[in-house]
């Protein structure tokens, strides 16, 4: 992992290099800069694969340089590939990329597996690529220069002034964060998934280069055959991510997509040390037992760490500068603290289960809505349609119906969090009905464009593409990087994805248990109380810690300043959050609201 930073244009080197300083927790440990006319160019480095200097970056040919974050798994194979028409001078994946560009130009990329977030600048063009499920970030802005950027600390420098994105805004309250290409910060842009963006003679273009829509559907109909073939690229994408040359450790909770990743490392002979978060006198929330007797099942050794609500309170500010822009995630202070607690370890590689409850729906709420959906089919739906309507209520379930009889798009992801009827009450401003179609409309357009007709594959997808890529590996990659740690996700292997939606819908779905086809997968290796475990996900007493600790009182006194929200409906809102109605609304407030005092007020 690492952090890149560059400008194309005039630019003061005392002010680039000061902004470049502020990525250096994303690679420790070197910093190399590429000063030409009009040209900075720069890279901290993380050392996981070929430590030797040999290896840093930026790496240059001729007129082609390179800055890379991420991991190339399969370095080795294209390494090989590529050995007779370029001359290799270190063990690195970098050196792989740079001779896979020289080869095959920009579409060199359809040949990575990996995360990765690349920037190639060659005789006057840069190409930004971010990976194609988005676990790498990339940010830019383009003003009098052109500027690129892991984070976006290392471009509010170069702004103008700071002003709110609306459609940051907008999208945010609706799904937990900024969809792509926004970001709170106006006029500083991210790339989206599967995108990269070429800019040359001053002008900028962002275009797709990856779908995993374009994968055929129902190639696999049989569940035997879907098994297997599910297992073996899975075990090959554990084992992949199991090649470092420094410490590697793994997260452990109670259930099964942890417990599938130690169980693969440790047929691949690799003993991971474990970690398992735990809160003081919050047993609801509390994982550890549970995770220790899959230690203890799986034969790993398992490290617990306790957070109490100082820990938790006294971390949240560092936490949310970190994230840079608001992020509704509460989670992100907890593994902040759990990545503290690696980082102290030694540990710079860390292996983690995103992916899998998007993937092979592990969410139960999927199952709820595929039943909300069968009522699209009713022939007499009038009478219902009216009953609704007359019986308003401001939970969001209540539109889930309404949807199905107006006809609108019933799913928008997992993370949907304010309705845009909940937007328009609270709100100093008329929000639209729909509204919040505009930031799914180039998604669903797509998948109505594809071969693929399942609506759950519809939900697999649009969270993939949202919820998992804007949202968790958002958290995920600030985190982890702020204490200087690569996190690897082995479920979000392209391939594997590719693989999964390549088989029949029915297979995953049709008999309403969760993770169905990964149960049956994992059935032979690991015992029952793991595979029935109750999910918790990565729950926490973050509402409990924000009231008992009064630093809820923000969100009133900031809207006292910014006139941003009604203050009687507000108040709903937060009244609603002491007895545990609509938390992460509030936790989206509060940190919402912490950013305005911030960066506005």
């Amino acid at each position: 992992m690492c952090g890149l930073f560059g400008i194309i244009g005039d630019y003061d080197e005392r002010k680039a290099t000061k902004a470049l300083d502020t990525l250096s927790h994303r690679g420790p440990d070197f910093c190399g800069i590429t000063r030409e006319n009009r040209l900075f160019f720069a890279h901290h480095r993380l050392s996981i694969l070929d430590t030797h200097t040999r290896s840093n970056q930026p790496l240059h040919i001729d007129s082609t340089l390179l800055s890379f974050n991420g991991e190339i798994y399969n370095y080795k194979e294209l390494k090989q590939e590529l050995t007779s028409c370029f001359n290799f001078q270190t063990h690195s994946d970098s050196e792989v990329i740079l001779a896979a560009y020289k080869k095959w130009g920009i579409s060199f990329v359809s040949h990575l597996r990996g995360m990765f977030a690349i920037a190639i600048y060659d005789n006057g063009t840069l190409y930004l690529f971010r990976d194609r499920l988005g676990k790498k970030p990339m940010f830019y802005l383009h003003n009098k220069s052109f500027i690129f950027s892991s984070e976006i600390k290392a471009l509010v420098p170069f702004l103008d002034s700071v002003e709110m994105d609306e459609d940051a805004l907008l999208s945010y309250l609706s799904f937990l964060t900024p969809t792509p290409p926004f970001t709170f910060f106006k006029n500083i842009k991210k790339l989206g998934a599967g995108e990269y963006l070429e800019f040359k003679y001053s002008k900028l273009h962002v275009k797709k280069y990856y779908d995993v829509l374009d994968i055929k559907p129902s190639v696999i109909t049989n569940k035997d055959e879907a098994v297997s073939s599910i297992e073996e690229i899975l075990n090959d994408s554990i084992e992949l991510r199991l090649n470092a040359d420094v410490p590697i450790a793994s997260l452990l909770s109670g259930g099964i997509d942890s417990a599938s990743i130690n169980y693969y490392a440790k047929q691949n002979n690799h003993q991971l040390q474990t970690y398992t978060l735990g809160y003081k006198n919050f047993d609801k929330y509390d994982e550890r037992e549970d995770a220790k007797k899959s230690a203890d099942f799986l034969g790993v050794d398992n490290k617990s760490v306790e957070i109490t609500q100082d820990d938790f309170i006294d971390a949240s500010e560092k936490v949310l500068n970190t994230l840079d822009e608001p992020l509704n995630d509460p989670a992100s202070v907890p593994l902040y603290l759990l990545f503290e607690e690696i980082k102290r370890d030694g540990y710079k590689v860390v292996l983690s289960g995103e992916g899998s409850d998007e993937l092979f729906l592990g969410y139960r709420q999927y199952f709820e809505y595929l039943d909300i959906q069968n009522l699209a089919s009713l022939k007499n739906k009038n009478w219902l349609k009216k009953y609704f309507r007359s019986n308003y209520s401001q939970n969001r379930e209540w539109e889930y119906y309404k949807r199905i009889f107006d006809n609108t798009l019933l799913f928008r992801t997992s993370g949907e969090n304010f309705t845009d009827l909940q937007k328009n009450a609270l709100l100093k401003r008329n929000v639209k009905d729909n509204q919040a179609m505009k930031y799914l409309n180039d998604y669903r357009n797509k998948f109505e464009s594809s071969s693929h007709i399942d609506e759950p594959t519809w939900y697999r997808y649009i969270d993939l593409q949202l919820f998992q890529a804007e949202h968790f590996l958002t958290k995920l990659d600030r985190v982890s990087m702020a204490h200087s740690i690569e996190a690897r996700t082995p479920f979000l292997d392209h391939k594997l994805v590719e693989k999964v939606f390549s088989i029949d819908p029915e297979l995953l779905y049709g008999d309403g248990v969760t993770k169905k086809l990964l149960k049956d997968i994992m059935k032979p290796h690991l015992n029952q109380e793991i595979l029935t475990r109750k999910k918790k996900g990565f729950s926490n007493p973050y509402m409990e810690y924000l009231i008992n600790s009064k630093k809820i009182e923000i969100i009133k006194e900031v809207n006292e300043k910014s006139g941003l929200f009604k203050k009687e409906k507000l108040q709903e809102y937060l009244d609603g959050a002491k007895t545990g109605a609509f938390k992460q609304h509030v936790w989206g407030l509060y940190v919402l609201s912490v950013w305005i005092k911030k960066h506005l007020l």
